[in-house]
């Protein structure tokens, strides 16, 4: 009876760390999208009454983890019955994301373009209903892309590894989002305070706050580019044949920038052929 026990705990250890191997490959591959993730909900989280702020981000974070809820038992399904779909949703993500961070590209370079016209913004629950799409539609990525890099392990260990994923993805995220959204209040707390490093400290969180949202921004947008160009170079085939002697960083790049600029271009095209009609 012991050294069954024993056995099992064996088992058990060995499991958990087929599951931490497989759980650090796919956290590499979709930190990309994780940041990007970050950065988003940073954006779509500020701007709001400081007492409203922490309300609507956990309605946010709620609705994420419904998202997970939806998505996990999907993929898992498809995992186990038509695996041969992975692959096509890969790159139809990668599409949208290199979508995505080129539409960026050109909104930085023709702010007018992304200019709202209605006169009044969207209300609290219109940001939120959009922060959980977007939410939705990266989460779908991140999840696809780490059961991706585990499709060869045991089902037990791509459950485990991929749910660990999509669990950090909504609590790591959302955790760090919280305290940016704060930072500024944090910034005032301190400024009010006798002692002169307070206030110096809190006159900087307050004034980093903005450039740290715009900085999160930027990075967002490149890791879409790098992540979109990554599935396109690995799971196209024959165009790792063609940039195999790049560097790997300008590889992806590169991809993703011409992914994105033909997508583009095929929905303004769409776009214009619809507002003839």
């Amino acid at each position: 009876m012991p050294s069954g026990f024993f056995a099992l705990l064996d088992d058990i250890a060995m499991l958990m760390d087929d599951v931490a191997a497989m759980t650090k490959v796919a956290g590499k591959k979709t930190a990309g999208i994780l940041g990007d993730d970050l950065a988003v909900n940073a954006e779509k989280a500020v701007g709001f009454s400081s007492a409203r702020e922490l309300p609507v981000l956990w309605a946010i974070t709620r609705g994420s983890f419904l998202n997970k809820a939806i998505i996990l038992p999907l993929a898992f399904g498809l995992s186990a019955w038509a695996p041969w779909v992975i692959e096509p949703i890969l790159i139809l993500g990668g599409a949208y994301l290199s979508y995505e961070g080129v539409e960026k590209l050109v909104h930085y370079v023709r702010p007018s373009r992304s200019q709202h016209k209605a006169v009044e913004g969207p209300s609290e629950q219109q940001r939120i209903r959009s922060a959980v799409t977007v939410d939705f539609i990266l989460s779908v990525e991140i999840v696809i892309l780490a059961l991706g890099q585990v499709m060869e392990a045991e089902m037990v260990v791509q459950i485990l590894a991929v749910s660990f994923i999509a669990l950090l993805a909504t609590v790591g995220v959302y955790g760090i989002v919280a305290l940016l959204v704060r930072m500024d209040d944090a910034g005032l707390a301190l400024m009010q305070r006798q002692a002169a490093w307070a206030q110096k400290l809190g006159g900087f969180m307050v004034v980093a706050l903005p450039w740290t949202i715009k900085g999160l921004g930027a990075i967002g947008t490149v890791a879409l580019l790098l992540v979109s160009g990554g599935i396109f170079h690995h799971h196209i085939p024959g165009v790792h044949a063609v940039v195999k002697s790049w560097w790997p960083l300008a590889a992806d790049a590169c991809l993703g920038l011409a992914g994105g600029t033909f997508v583009l271009g095929a929905v303004t095209l769409a776009k214009g052929i619809v507002a003839r009609c």
